[in-house]
């Protein structure tokens, strides 16, 4: 019996580079892509919340060249050349976490950000939210997620505030961005749906 784990995750695969305004310049691997100082490329952040007002974290997996074992948002990654945001989330969420929901663009912001001498994080990056019923079970890709749970937003709050060093640094933007300035949005998103 095969019991080998597939990769959904490639270090040749070819990231999108752009411009600020989203524009593509170019393709870049995904490890040249973050080399160095990085180049800008397209990246999406997914967020699930449940209707009870819990979110799910991921710890990322050991594998992971930057920020390893870094508690983060439910999944993150880059849109395929050809890929809309639509496909490329949807692929990826199901890819990661088993889980397929309706998902909701909130914004889209830029940052940079270095990790040690490893490499670093160069991203234009587009925030989706879904919304499931209940803190429903997921199932993790293994080479993926090292662990994972639903926390109630007070929770990671206090979390953000004490102990920020255990969370990437483009969830600790995204999150204060979605307390700070998309909560009407996200409570509208939370209503059961009729």
């Amino acid at each position: 019996m095969n019991t080998a784990v597939t990769s959904v995750s490639f270090d040749s695969e070819s990231l999108i580079l752009v411009d600020p305004m989203d524009n593509p310049v170019g393709t870049a691997t995904k490890v040249s892509a973050h080399a160095n100082k990085g180049q800008l490329h397209r990246a999406f952040s997914i967020f699930l919340f449940s209707r009870s007002g819990e979110v799910l974290l991921q710890k990322r997996s050991e594998h992971k060249p930057l920020w390893p074992n870094f508690w983060s948002n439910a999944c993150c990654s880059h849109p395929r050349q050809g890929e809309t945001y639509q496909q490329a989330t949807t692929r990826r969420l199901y890819e990661e976490l088993g889980l397929t929901t309706p998902l909701t663009r909130l914004f889209q912001f830029e940052y940079h950000a270095l990790f040690e001498d490893v490499g670093a994080e160069h991203e234009l990056c587009s925030v989706y939210v879904g919304v499931t019923d209940g803190p429903c079970p997921i199932s993790p890709h293994p080479l993926e997620v090292a662990a994972w749970d639903w926390y109630p937003c007070e929770e990671i709050d206090r979390w953000c505030e004490e102990t920020p060093e255990q969370l990437t640094p483009w969830f600790l933007i995204e999150w204060s961005t979605i307390r700070n300035e998309f909560q009407p949005a996200l409570v509208d998103l939370l209503k059961p749906s009729n």
